[in-house]
């Protein structure tokens, strides 16, 4: 029997640890048989992975760094998510575009109804039955408060143009993401990421248990 796809997204800001359960997410689902596609945002193919750099490095005004994050994000829905949705693949990504809300337009406070155009203009998708626009099936958002997102993230690396911006910013992110979540219930899943790492887990395995995603064996 043909498995349908699964697109689910992890989101949160700097520091809140969802990378470190993104394995582990894949491991329970290939656990079950399923097959696994892992990817993030900016990036997830060479041309994305190029644009993601001068996002992450170059100084440009809020438009062009909303421009460069959509154009990587089209490149990554022609080339990886759709032909991994396509084969029945449970694609894992880190971040997609309730970042950009809540990054470009929480953050940097850039313009909603411009970054709403672009979403519809770039993910859209051609079906049979009507277009629609791909958003993810499922999104985790690590919620924490920034202040302790920065001690976690503190000598942990050198910073990127994000992760140096003052904690100020990464509250207006935050609110960015609270505000994506009330605006789709349906879709999010808010994980307390202040809690020990085992807890966080257990949280993100019981939302996929409640959703039908996976056998409460896993």
């Amino acid at each position: 029997m043909t498995q349908h796809g699964l697109f689910i997204s992890i989101e949160g800001i700097d520091g809140a640890g969802k990378s470190s359960h993104i394995e582990a997410l894949a491991a329970a689902f290939r656990a079950q048989g399923r097959a696994v596609t892992l990817t993030r945002e900016p990036g997830g193919t060479p041309l994305a992975e190029k644009l993601r750099t001068m996002v992450l490095n170059d100084s440009m005004d809020p438009l062009t760094e909303a421009l460069l994050v959509f154009a990587a994000r089209r490149d990554h829905l022609q080339q990886v998510i759709e032909p991994a949705l396509a084969r029945g693949d449970v694609l894992v990504c880190d971040r997609f575009t309730d970042a950009t809300f809540a990054y470009q337009g929480g953050g940097r406070g850039f313009r909603l109804d411009v970054l709403s155009q672009l979403e519809q203009f770039v993910q859209t998708v051609s079906a049979p039955e009507a277009d629609f626009i791909r958003n993810p099936d499922l999104t985790l958002w690590f919620e924490l408060a920034p202040e302790i997102a920065a001690e976690r993230l503190a000598g942990a690396r050198v910073p990127d143009r994000f992760e140096s911006l003052p904690t100020e910013f990464f509250r207006r992110v935050s609110d960015g993401y609270a505000r994506r979540a009330e605006g789709s219930p349906a879709r999010f899943a808010r994980i307390d990421a202040a809690q020990p790492r085992e807890a966080v887990w257990q949280q993100v395995h019981a939302v996929l248990v409640q959703r039908g995603y996976l056998e409460a064996r896993a």
